[in-house]
């Protein structure tokens, strides 16, 4: 689809995110989060299942949950696809009855090659602290870290550290933490580290992503 895109209209997008880079702000939490959110996207077809799921903290026991559903409008590019998943999240989010103190994003945030993945673009556009925790890498690299539990290494892109590489199990593989808005790197990975118990993700973005999923299934591939 990124082929029958006019290279004028996908450059007027990077720019928009090099714009939203500027917006993102890096600083410490105003207050301790006593709700998180976290958000994650299925896609099925040519559509798009969006789930936002909200815990206490520091309980970590799920309230409420929203799911949203729709077609997909935006073609896949790389290095776009906070366009392309970000309307569902946001109506995901905002489904849910209580606005959350910090989201967790399945994505990047500064890691992105313009420092604006999917993160900053929820947290810019909800004014909320969010975090890009995510699955894989997309820009940098980083030095090896330890095989326990809490271990991390700074992500470098440009010679600049992007985001994290976060051990959050013990001999598991890494996940990737940047900041999205209105947080700092290192509370970016306390949170991370705070909210991940006995599996390789955040309670709440495994629970969304399972949700998201389970939902998806339920679809038809021309669901209308």
């Amino acid at each position: 689809m990124a082929d029958s895109v006019p290279t004028e209209l996908i450059e007027e997008y990077r720019q928009r995110q090099r714009e939203l880079a500027h917006a993102v702000i890096e600083r410490s939490l105003t207050k301790a989060p006593t709700v998180i959110a976290a958000v994650d996207v299925h896609l099925r077809g040519s559509w798009g299942v969006a789930a936002a799921v909200a815990y206490t903290y520091p309980s970590l026991e799920e309230i409420d949950h929203h799911v949203a559903t729709g077609r997909l409008t935006f073609p896949y590019i790389p290095g776009l696809l906070s366009y392309r998943e970000a309307p569902l999240c946001l109506e995901a989010i905002r489904g849910l009855a209580q606005e959350p103190d910090l989201i967790l994003a399945d994505g990047q945030g500064r890691a992105h090659p313009r420092r604006a993945g999917i993160a900053c673009h929820l947290g810019v556009e909800l004014g909320l602290p969010t975090i890009g925790v995510a699955k894989s890498i997309l820009v940098g690299r980083h030095d090896p870290l330890g095989e326990e539990r809490g271990s991390v290494a700074p992500l470098v892109a440009d010679d600049e550290v992007v985001g994290m590489a976060v051990r959050t199990r013990t001999g598991v593989t890494p996940v990737y933490v940047s900041v999205g808005h209105l947080i700092t790197l290192d509370e970016a990975v306390d949170w991370t580290l705070r909210t991940t118990t006995r599996y390789r993700l955040p309670e709440p973005s495994r629970r969304a992503h399972l949700l998201a999923q389970d939902t998806a299934r339920t679809l038809p591939t021309d669901a209308p």
